[in-house]
């Protein structure tokens, strides 16, 4: 996927605040051994090292891009990888921390066991992930790539959510090892402000993946027809998108 930094960051406050409820689970103990999953341009990273005691903090991520606008601090290392190639190293971590980030791997009933193998014993997991099948931006872009002309511009290529439901994360957590579980959805208002202002929330993300698989034209033929769509759906502005959000907290 090709990540655009400064258009992600348009919308910090927004990703930011569901940081925060996900970190105010995790126990801190000196000197863990911690690793975000997907840390992106490595700003929340270096803000969750901050409220550890002591850490030693590694960020992956496989956007050079979003990589180069990576904090330095003793102690919070970044590394170009993936998600996939880092759970098949074998390593383990006291904690292993992922926001935002996992909901663009597929196969989670076999992805979420072996990053819980990777866990030391004592230690934690944090996740946290858009419920992109039950929000409705998403929704309309996925009914939408399916339709003329753009399920031919695209070969019938779409991108399922691999995001599986309340039920089955608790389930895989229980079933590996965890323990004190949270789990819990959550909807982080976001108010538009301006005509397109969900269009443009939505476009530095979930709207990637098929922009990297279309031309120009058709790109900008499949942007004009969303926004149309978006607009239909909130046809003022101001409007409240309910964006929806889990949270996962595990103890192993």
């Amino acid at each position: 996927m090709t990540w655009d930094p400064k258009k992600y960051n348009e919308f910090k406050e927004e990703r930011s605040k569901p940081f925060d409820d996900l970190t105010s689970h995790i126990i801190d103990k000196p000197n863990l051994k911690v690793i975000d999953l997907g840390c992106g341009t490595g700003e929340l990273t270096q803000k969750l090292s901050q409220k550890l005691t002591n850490p030693f903090v590694i960020g992956i991520d496989n956007s050079a891009e979003m990589l180069a606008k990576a904090p330095f601090q003793e102690n919070l290392q970044f590394k170009e990888k993936t998600i996939l190639e880092q759970i098949e190293d074998e390593t383990k971590f006291d904690l292993i921390f992922s926001n935002a980030a996992l909901q663009w791997i597929d196969n989670h009933k076999e992805v979420f066991p072996k990053i819980i193998s990777r866990i030391n014993p004592d230690g934690q997991l944090a996740v946290q992930m858009p419920q992109q099948n039950e929000n409705i931006l998403n929704k309309i872009l996925f009914l939408l790539v399916q339709e003329e002309p753009f399920a031919s511009y695209l070969n019938s290529w779409i991108r399922p959510s691999p995001v599986l439901t309340l039920d089955e994360y608790a389930k895989i957590l229980f079933e590996n090892g965890g323990k004190d579980l949270i789990l819990y959805e959550k909807v982080y208002p976001i108010i538009s402000n301006k005509k397109d202002h969900f269009f443009d929330f939505i476009s530095g993300s979930a709207l990637t993946v098929y922009q990297e698989r279309l031309g120009e034209d058709e790109f900008a033929a499949l942007t004009a027809e969303f926004k149309k769509r978006i607009d239909a759906y909130f046809p003022v502005v101001p409007s409240i998108y309910a964006f929806r959000r889990l949270i996962i907290y595990a103890k192993f």
